[in-house]
């Protein structure tokens, strides 16, 4: 019982710190004059009183964290969390369901974008701004927020981001102690989001707007305050600037702080993942851009490459982001870009799926064993970045692979089990383990996933959990190991 009230303790500060987060959009609905002032107040005092009941009755509890905490804690955090962010949207909508808008508020935590909710437009702003900021909050983890706030109570970091951090390198630091690293790596978050909002505004947006959209565009979650998502403003200047940050969003922000710190582009040459990363969502809008003009779907290649840029980095990064209705494409293209979801963004950015960095592994795995079929006593090194990988490295990435195979399978047969056609199934299940948000089909980009009913709803909502912690750090709390002393 100890280690459970050390993990308590630490998520009812998380969860104090949640309830400050509420403060922003209760100041958008002070500013606005909008109708759902009175939703924050009960929101925050719930929240605020849950968290602070919990400190009261752990505080005695130990504060040395182990390493099987923190996969506790993280796990706890990401389920417990998207409670309370469906707080305000329960006491603003109450004829909606608590399943829908914890499926909601868990899409917006985990920047996945699927969402129950039509018009947009006419929902007050505040209830938007919390929306976005959910996603923010979620897209570089909220637990390395408090990575860099529990060390002042005498808590260490170094278990917690370990398990949040996405990626199979989890041990690289960016500096020697682990709370200058949180506190880098948001710094980094902070300033591209500031320089998001601002481009927004100068592109054309309001200036809530262009704060909301720099939110899901740097989370890389997706959630606009309007239904027809950035096709609303059909602006070349703001795709523009949606792609660009997308891009920049999709790269590991280590490699970000490694520039900022150096004052040098080299790291950008010298990271593994961001070439191949580019290189990949790049051809693809070429490649997706021609097959438009081919089918006639386009005027010109010009009109078409705008289209395809915008809505290709957006799927390729798990963004979620539509100017059309994709969906109509030739059917090549939409299934393409779900198979970009899956592997495009890098390690220790803010994307959902396997990552670069997993599927460049695969790929030279598989060219080294058939090297061995060949050359079967040749000893032959992997290597990415030119370091070499380690075996348990590899094996790690395989079991994933595994793992990630069987939860796709799994999840899309219940989906079909339970009523769903096999494309909206197979697309459902992979927009939320890949944290991408929009499918195909029923919950394709022009429609939401209010056409679910209850039991999928609940079946997506904990694909989104597994696929923002990354299968293995919830799946390994059902192993009897992880609970024998």
């Amino acid at each position: 019982m100890g280690r459970i009230a050390v993990v308590l303790n630490l998520l009812s500060v998380v969860v104090i710190l949640f309830a400050i987060a509420m403060l922003l959009p209760l100041g958008v609905a002070l500013y606005t004059g909008d109708d759902a002032e009175g939703a924050y107040d009960m929101a925050i005092f719930a929240t605020a009183f849950a968290g602070g009941v919990t400190w009261l009755l752990t505080r005695a509890a130990p504060r040395e964290l182990q390493l099987r905490d923190g996969f506790l804690f993280v796990a706890l955090v990401w389920t417990v969390l998207p409670a309370f962010g469906a707080l305000p949207l329960l006491a603003y909508m109450p004829e909606m369901s608590f399943t829908d808008l914890y499926f909601e508020s868990m899409s917006g935590l985990t920047a996945t974008g699927a969402t129950v909710l039509s018009g947009l437009d006419d929902l007050p702003p505040s209830i938007n701004f919390w929306r976005a900021e959910l996603q923010w909050l979620g897209g570089m983890g909220i637990i390395v927020l408090a990575v860099a706030i529990l060390p002042l109570l005498g808590v260490g970091g170094r278990q917690l981001l370990k398990a949040e951090t996405p990626g199979p390198m989890k041990e690289s630091q960016l500096t020697p102690r682990i709370t200058e690293t949180a506190k880098g790596l948001w710094l980094v978050y902070v300033t591209l989001t500031v320089a998001a909002a601002l481009a927004y505004y100068w592109a054309g947006m309001s200036g809530l707007d262009a704060v909301m959209h720099a939110f899901t565009t740097l989370g890389l979650g997706g959630f606009s305050s309007h239904d027809a998502s950035l096709g609303y403003w059909n602006s070349p200047r703001i795709e523009a600037v949606s792609v660009l940050f997308m891009l920049a969003a999709g790269i590991n922000f280590a490699t970000h702080f490694s520039v900022l710190h150096r004052r040098s582009f080299a790291p950008y040459r010298r990271d593994p993942e961001a070439l191949p990363f580019l290189t990949v969502v790049g051809v693809s809008v070429v490649g997706v851009a021609g097959l438009l003009v081919v089918h006639g779907m386009y005027p010109d290649f010009i009109t078409a490459l705008r289209y395809a840029a915008f809505n290709v980095v957006s799927v390729a990064t798990t963004t979620g982001y539509s100017s059309t209705d994709y969906a109509q494409w030739p059917i090549f293209a939409p299934l393409w870009m779900l198979v970009l979801a899956a592997f495009s963004t890098c390690s220790g950015s803010t994307g959902g799926g396997i990552k670069m960095m997993r599927a460049q592994l695969m790929f030279h795995q598989a060219f080294r064993e058939l090297e061995r079929i060949v050359h079967p006593r040749a000893t032959i090194p992997l290597k990415l970045g030119g370091q070499v990988v380690h075996n348990n490295i590899i094996f790690a990435v395989l079991a994933y692979m595994l793992v990630y195979g069987v939860t796709m399978g799994g999840i899309t047969l219940l989906l079909t089990a339970s009523g769903l056609d096999l494309l909206t199934a197979v697309s459902a299940a992979a927009a939320c383990v890949n944290n991408l948000g929009p499918g195909l089909a029923a919950v394709g980009p022009a429609s939401t996933y209010a056409v679910l009913n209850d039991f999928q709803i609940w079946v997506l909502t904990a694909a989104m959990l597994l696929g923002r912690l990354e299968l293995l750090t919830v799946f390994v709390l059902l192993t009897p190991s992880f609970w024998r002393k």
